[in-house]
């Protein structure tokens, strides 16, 4: 976890009446989520890429992705670490380190690797503190982690869910993705 959401058990007691009053808004209701730092939330959390350089900069809207897992009810728990920039800084950076974040460590293994870009999104669901990530994927970012956590990762086709309010790397390779424990849950989210 790079940045923990001061308003999360608020939203979830929000939900929980709603719930009580009303019913269910679908399957993400009161459901917690963890989202990569380079994906923006109009909340207190801050939007870094895990760098020094953003500290301080709060989104004016949510990402599109954030908005709809909202609609649906999910709580967003917090932003998760990530090699910063997602890894766009060098092809000779260690994989799951940032300025703001350090260095993201595999919970199965201290000493592992948590691979990839999202890899703070796969640890965080493989240390349970959250039942779906969402990570972003260029080339491996949700995959790897998915890989080395022991999560299921899906990289959807391009274009298929929006990147508005996502920090780019490459316009034609750049989606964001969930990440979950098992195929139903990442389906769901």
């Amino acid at each position: 976890m790079i940045e923990v959401n001061p308003d999360a058990l608020a939203i979830a007691d929000g939900l929980d009446k709603e719930r009580k009053g009303k019913g269910v808004r679908g399957p993400m209701h009161g459901i917690p989520v963890l989202i990569k730092d380079n994906i923006d939330t109009a909340d207190k959390m801050l939007t870094t890429a895990g760098s020094l350089a953003l500290v301080g900069s709060h989104a004016s809207k949510d990402a599109f992705i954030v908005k709809k897992l909202r609609d649906a009810g999910a709580v967003i728990l917090g932003k998760t670490n990530l090699s910063e920039w997602a890894n766009i800084r060098s092809s000779h950076s260690v994989s799951g380190w940032s300025g703001r974040g350090g260095l993201t460590r595999n919970p199965y293994a201290l000493d592992r690797n948590a691979c990839g870009s999202s890899s703070g999104s796969g640890a965080g669901i493989s240390a349970n503190l959250c039942a779906v990530a969402i990570g972003t994927e260029t080339d491996g970012s949700v995959v790897c982690p998915s890989n080395a956590n022991g999560l299921v990762g899906i990289k959807p086709t391009l274009g298929l869910a929006s990147r508005s309010g996502i920090i780019p790397i490459s316009h034609s390779q750049d989606t964001p993705g969930p990440m979950a424990r098992t195929v139903k849950d990442a389906a769901i989210c």
